[in-house]
Order: C-alpha cells, then sequence, then structure tokens
C-alpha cells in the first residue's frame, strides 16, 4: 500500500507535501509536474520495498496529528516600522521568531526566487527576512522533513513555518521523536493557484516589455495599501533600468481568477485543513475585518495580523513577542467570522476543466478577456471612495469626539 495519490491516482489525494519522497529509504519516489502545473509522486515500482512508509506520512492516509482548537487569537502589528513595512500583513511572523529563537536555533520557512518557491532553514536570526511575504505558490521541500528530524535528535531548537498540511505532514515524519524543542507556525491557506498561470502571466509581461523577471510580489503595501493587496512585478530592461509593474487587488486578472476557484490544486477543494481545530502550535493570517470588529488594530491601512494559539507552547511564544507588538487579544468567534479558510476549505467552481483547457491553449490576453470579472461601479465605490480607510477614519473621528465629551465634563 502507498500513500494517498500513489494508492488511489486521485489527484485530490495529494496536497503536494513531498513526505513520501522524503521518508522512502530506496528513494523510489519522485515528484513530477502535470499538464496543470502542480507536483505529484511518482513511484518506481521496481525500487519499492512495500515497507509502507509514505503511507505511514501522508497527510491524506494517516491524519494522526493532534488537532486543537485556539486558545487564544491576537491581532495587531508590529511596533518595528520597517519589519512590518516588509512583512505581509503586521509581521506577527517575524515578531515570534525572533523573541522564540536564538542564534542557535534552527528556522524552516518558504523562500521565493522568482517564480520558484523552495523550503529551506537558516541557523539563527541574520536572514529571518528571507522567509517573509506571502508566496502564493507551492513551496519546493527539498530534505526539510529530514533536516528537522536531524536537528532535534541532535538536541536543537527548531522553528518551522509552512501550509497546514506541511505541518501535519511534519508531525507525521517525526513520529514519535520528541517535540518540545519544535515551535510549528501555518499560515491561513485558502488554497495554491495553478503555477502556469503565474508564468504564463510573466511571460506575456516580460515579452511585451522587452524585459527579464526580477521579483514578484504578490501583496506589495505601496506605501499604506495593506487592504489593497497590491501585485508588484520587477523587470529588468537593461543592464541599468528596472521596470515596475503595479495593480491592485480588484484591477488584478490574478486575484479575480483564483478567488473564482478555478484554477487551485485539486486537493484544497477537499481539504480536510480548512477547520477550526488546527494542527500548528500558532496559526497566522491577515486581519481581515479589522475595520468592523476592532478598527483601533487597523494601524493607518500599514497592515494587520491576527494569531490564533493553539497550544500552551504557542500561547507562551506569542507572550514573549507581546513587547515589541501592539496587540490585543480578541473572541475567537469574532475572528473565526472573517477567516473562511477555517471554517472550511474552497469549494469547486463548475468551470474548473473548461478554465485550465484555456490556460493551456489561449494566449495570456484572450484568457483574461474569456475569464476575468470586470470591477462593478458599486465594488469600486465601496474600495476607493468608502472603503476601510475612510471607515476607520470615521471611527476614530467619532472615539475622539466621545473621547473629549467625557474628558471635559468630568
Amino acid at each position: 500500500m502507498n500513500c494517498g495519490f500513489l494508492l488511489t491516482g486521485k489527484k485530490e489525494d495529494c496536497f503536494g507535501c513531498e513526505a513520501c519522497v522524503q521518508v522512502c529509504p530506496r528513494k523510489a519516489i519522485t515528484m513530477r509536474e502535470d499538464d496543470e502545473g502542480f507536483r505529484y509522486p511518482i513511484i518506481s515500482q521496481k525500487d519499492c520495498i512495500q515497507c509502507k512508509l509514505c503511507e505511514r506520512v501522508c497527510p491524506t492516509t494517516n491524519i494522526n496529528a493532534c488537532a486543537n482548537k485556539p486558545i487564544k487569537t491576537y491581532g495587531g502589528y508590529s511596533l518595528d516600522a520597517k519589519l512590518k513595512e516588509e512583512s505581509t500583513s503586521g509581521g506577527f511572523y517575524s515578531a515570534i521568531v525572533n523573541a522564540w529563537a536564538d542564534e542557535d536555533t534552527f528556522i524552516f520557512g518558504a523562500e521565493a526566487n522568482g517564480l520558484m518557491v523552495n523550503h529551506g532553514w537558516i541557523k539563527g536570526l541574520a536572514e529571518l527576512k528571507r522567509f517573509r511575504k506571502s508566496k502564493y505558490s507551492q513551496s519546493n521541500m527539498h530534505r526539510v522533513y529530514c533536516d528537522v528530524k536531524q536537528f532535534l535528535s541532535e538536541g536543537n531548537r527548531v522553528c518551522f513555518s509552512g501550509t497546514p498540511c506541511h505541518i501535519a505532514a511534519l508531525k507525521n515524519f517525526l513520529g514519535t521523536l520528541p517535540q518540545d524543542n519544535l515551535l510549528t507556525i501555518e499560515v491561513v491557506c485558502e488554497g495554491v493557484p495553478s503555477p502556469f498561470y503565474i508564468k504564463k502571466f510573466t511571460d506575456w509581461l516580460c515579452k511585451k516589455h522587452c524585459g527579464d523577471l526580477l521579483s514578484l510580489d504578490y501583496r506589495y503595501k505601496d506605501g499604506r495599501k495593506w487592504d489593497f493587496e497590491v501585485m508588484q512585478v520587477q523587470l529588468q530592461k537593461d543592464s541599468k533600468k528596472v521596470v515596475k509593474f503595479k495593480k491592485d487587488r480588484w484591477f488584478n486578472p490574478f486575484w479575480s481568477i483564483w478567488l473564482q476557484h478555478l484554477m487551485s490544486r485539486p486537493s484544497c477543494y477537499i481539504c480536510p485543513f480548512a477547520k477550526q481545530a488546527r494542527y500548528a502550535d500558532i496559526t497566522l493570517g491577515d486581519l481581515w475585518g479589522v475595520h468592523l470588529y476592532c478598527p483601533d488594530l487597523y494601524g493607518r491601512n500599514g497592515g494587520a495580523s491576527v494569531a490564533f494559539c493553539n497550544t500552551m507552547k504557542g500561547v507562551e511564544a506569542f507572550t514573549l513577542a507581546r513587547e515589541t507588538l501592539y496587540s490585543r487579544e480578541l473572541k475567537f468567534e469574532d475572528a473565526l467570522r472573517y477567516q473562511g479558510p477555517l471554517r472550511n476549505h474552497i469549494s469547486m467552481n463548475s468551470r474548473r476543466d473548461g478554465f485550465m483547457e484555456d490556460l493551456r491553449r489561449l494566449e495570456y490576453e484572450d484568457l483574461i478577456k474569456k475569464w476575468v470579472k470586470p470591477i462593478t461601479f458599486r465594488l469600486w465605490f465601496s474600495k476607493y471612495i468608502w472603503g476601510n480607510r475612510q471607515k476607520v477614519w470615521l471611527w476614530n473621528l467619532i472615539h475622539k469626539v466621545k473621547s473629549y465629551k467625557t474628558t471635559r465634563y468630568q
């Protein structure tokens, strides 16, 4: 018997975590890209010895990690302006790791290099910046599970960050190995989009402007535009000239197509980790809904984070970071209302097959003409004229007036 996809051949049974590849003692399993750009395990039957280790670590066939409902929920942002600016949301990840880790700690995370995303590790905090920012692309895991196991076996402290399926796979991979020195941090995940779309988009942009791709930032803040989710692409035109392209979320074809759930990995539509019970010590995400139920944490649209501490280890790690944060405790039920991936997995779009076929055969401009939803006046008005910034400004004004009246008549 093999792990989920190797056993059934159904693509929805594989999260792409790559734990099966790393656990195989005969290196009989490799990852191969399919025609949608997603990687799946392929097994060499002649090398397989039926040890069933791949089955044991697979999150599909063996979800045995202990899941916990959040103990504490916090919202806010880092008081370090530079750190917050370099982070996707409020900088909670860096603040927590900075407080928990030391120069002898091994820190694992995902790093973007152009379109490629790879999991790796650093020792100490000097290069932590490498693991900041959202990637929206499946990470190549290389041999990180093996490295985590080795470092823990040697008595080292390890911090590992990834998606929920990565955390579940790591827990399976470690088995009965003591994990007292391990801190796990997961992101709130809404699925993985097809790498083919991003490649087609950037190829089109490079060809149109005669440049080479330097970087792709899915969530560039562009000053104070955190909740605009600006995408920035940088191209090298020649040896001296760098050209930048930016698009707000509501005018960006990527967001329109992805949020229609047209190009997510098949397993994301049945993800068993999209629920309140979590597998990591800490779950981090954007503090969506901040302008509605905790506007004091909005921070002039510079980015705000939410942290769900699911274990006492997670609570203790977050507590260590609090002196570097502007934060407060929130009601879990309030935060949950604006975190869809903690309630249920994304739903399959019935038009997905048609879109993926067009993604393979159409030119980029024809693809977006057919599939992108145009922005409506109502949406434009609600985001640019009477958006979150204006609502929080009004809340602050009312709050100041009330405070002034209270002080005056005391």
